[in-house]
């Protein structure tokens, strides 16, 4: 009965998603990419084999993005503020199966999207004849819904107990410390300075660490010609389960609130 409660509640968002239209910036992407396909050559001449190939994961991961963060920190959020969640916890659910439904369901629109995506960019490549280590763009591809999938839980956590605005500005916060961790971490320990030391490891503990589920360079630039299986099953883990710790800080939030 739990199951089938929260497949319900993902079901919902999913389809008030694609009622809002969400999905064709599917065909803003493929519009982008059309356009960079037509106007590269023309600027560079050498290498724009490589920089369609860059410029094709970059647009797919600013769009994951911005979809993201600004449907994710609004999926409690919204309810909360327009009062329609006291008609949720008056039905038979409770406040967890909530936050996982709406998680859930939001996940499985970037699951659609990122695989839509993914298969617009490898047609533009096959193509164009352009030259491109498939299985490593697909690994990518999964990776960045992993990494998408983490940032919807940071933008339901802020949505929970946050007005909209500061969700939005905090999760991109997240996003953008997040992808730089380790290189705060070399910069405190250079800096020689105790107090930087101590709070670059504490972001360093504290905030996820994106770039252990960012794969595009990998994929695009071939900096590993066969990766490493049990780094990514490592990696693939990490995420899911800092994916499931700030999903139980925001049910654990959401039960302490009043309506």
């Amino acid at each position: 009965m739990i199951i089938n409660r929260i497949f319900v509640l993902a079901k919902n968002v999913f389809q008030e998603v694609v009622r809002d239209r969400i999905l064709y910036i599917i065909g803003f992407y493929a519009l982008v990419l059309a356009t960079a396909f037509r106007v590269l050559p023309e600027f560079a001449a050498t290498a724009e084999d490589k920089i369609f190939l860059d410029f094709g994961m970059v647009a797919m991961n600013a769009i994951g993005l911005i979809i993201t963060i600004f449907i994710g920190t609004g999926l409690i959020n919204k309810e909360i503020e327009k009062r329609t969640v006291l008609v949720l916890i008056a039905k038979p659910v409770s406040r967890s199966e909530i936050i996982v439904g709406k998680y859930l369901g939001l996940s499985a629109v970037l699951a659609v999207l990122v695989a839509t995506m993914t298969a617009i960019y490898l047609v533009f490549l096959q193509f164009g004849n352009i030259p491109h280590p498939t299985a490593s763009i697909l690994i990518a591809a999964i990776f960045l819904f992993l990494q998408l999938s983490l940032i919807t839980a940071v933008a339901i956590t802020f949505g929970v107990f946050t007005a909209s605005l500061l969700a939005t500005v905090l999760t991109f916060a997240v996003y953008l410390i997040g992808n730089i961790t380790q290189d705060l971490v070399q910069l405190g320990r250079l800096s020689r300075n105790p107090g930087m030391e101590r709070l670059t490891e504490a972001l360093f503990l504290f905030l996820p660490d994106l770039s252990r589920l960012d794969l595009k360079n990998d994929a695009v630039y071939g900096l590993q010609a066969l990766p490493d299986i049990t780094a990514l099953i490592m990696n693939a883990g990490y995420g899911l389960l800092y994916s499931t710790m700030l999903l139980a800080i925001a049910i654990f939030i959401f039960s302490k609130r009043e309506f």
